[in-house]
């Protein structure tokens, strides 16, 4: 099997990794918190997190993955501000309306488009602008109702925006600058996220719910749909970093909306969650937006491999005169000489 095909298939099992570990965990999540009333999103995500690392601590042990350091101070910066975008997520969804934080998750693809192309020099299509617009306006369709506005939860959501991107942009760019993969990156970074959270999750929880996280009645059900969401947020922290460092952030967050309306459909098809025209005009149009996303990140993918393909051809000619030779293309004063040639026969004729 070829290099190419390898990682096709590779990125087609992170995006299906993706989507089956992150439905899972927002159904189980959903459990924990409507049924069960366990509604600490930030301390729970800081048990995923040390989950993870204590997961990948013990898969390095046994060697199932190459230990590559990192500089440090770039790992902790990366680790805190990751943990930071989560705790402000958590934060605008507490101070704003539903639909506005829809809004603000929709928000998330144009930041990142915006600032690759202002500080990478990432360049954009047309064609990708436009499905990304189709997907956007299927998802605000079918999740966005109410708009209420207030200055701390947009002052919230933007940030939360910002720092979702930056920290996106920068998972892609570490795995490729330093040469690494999304487990060895996972690994290192992954600790700081969960100190940041540890600490700051249950004054997060408190100011958002008036409840102690740790005054809780755990019971032996709550413990243990706890432990399955850490369970599976290991798949699901291990695929986001998978993703984004095969794809990109924007091809992350388009998946994220797909995410969405799995959800949703789920959600009326086996849960009967309330649901309208809206909802599936929305979706369906959402589905359309992510298939022409897919449909020219393909065509480009192919053409910028036919082009690189065609400069290396150009490189390999440049370099052997064999080869153009063969493509007749050397000049007739640059052919070597040899026995035989006219020059020499015409020379034995008149000897």
């Amino acid at each position: 099997m070829s290099e190419s095909n390898r990682f096709h298939l590779g990125t087609i099992g992170a995006l299906t990794l993706s989507v089956v570990s992150s439905v899972s965990i927002v159904i189980c999540n959903k459990a924990l918190m409507s049924s069960l009333h366990f509604i600490f999103a930030t301390t729970l995500t800081s048990w995923h997190l040390l989950v993870t690392f204590c997961s990948l601590h013990v898969a390095l042990s046994l060697k199932f993955f190459e230990h590559k350091p990192i500089d440090l101070q770039t790992v902790i910066g990366f680790g805190i501000l990751n943990g930071i975008s989560i705790g402000l997520l958590n934060l605008s969804l507490g101070f704003n309306s539903v639909g506005f934080y829809q809004m603000t998750k929709l928000a998330i693809i144009p930041c990142t488009v915006l600032l690759e192309t202002l500080f990478l020099s990432k360049i954009f299509s047309r064609s990708i602008k436009l499905s990304l617009g189709v997907l956007l306006l299927g998802v605000g369709i079918a999740t966005v109702t109410d708009l209420q506005l207030n200055m701390l939860g947009s002052c919230l959501s933007f940030l939360a925006v910002v720092t979702t991107c930056v920290a996106q942009i920068m998972t892609n760019t570490i795995q490729k600058k330093h040469k690494v993969s999304s487990t060895q990156l996972l690994y290192q970074s992954c600790l700081y996220q969960a100190i940041t959270l540890l600490i700051s999750g249950p004054f997060m929880d408190r100011l958002l719910t008036k409840q102690n996280v740790y005054s809780f009645e755990y019971t032996p059900k709550v413990i243990g749909f706890i432990v399955l969401s850490c369970l599976i947020s290991i798949s699901v922290n291990f695929s986001t970093f998978l993703v984004i460092g095969k794809t990109s952030p924007v091809t992350y967050q388009v998946l994220g909306h797909l995410k969405t309306c799995l959800v949703l459909t789920f959600g009326y098809s086996l849960l009967r969650d309330p649901f309208s025209w809206r909802n599936v005009f929305g979706i369906m149009v959402a589905l359309v937006g992510m298939l022409l996303y897919s449909y020219y990140c393909i065509q480009e993918n192919q053409s910028k491999a036919e082009e690189a393909s065609a400069q290396n051809q150009r490189k390999e000619a440049e370099s052997d005169p064999l080869l153009r030779v063969e493509n007749g293309t050397t000049k007739s004063n640059e052919l070597p000489l040899s026995k035989g040639t006219a020059w020499e026969v015409d020379k034995d004729l008149h000897a």
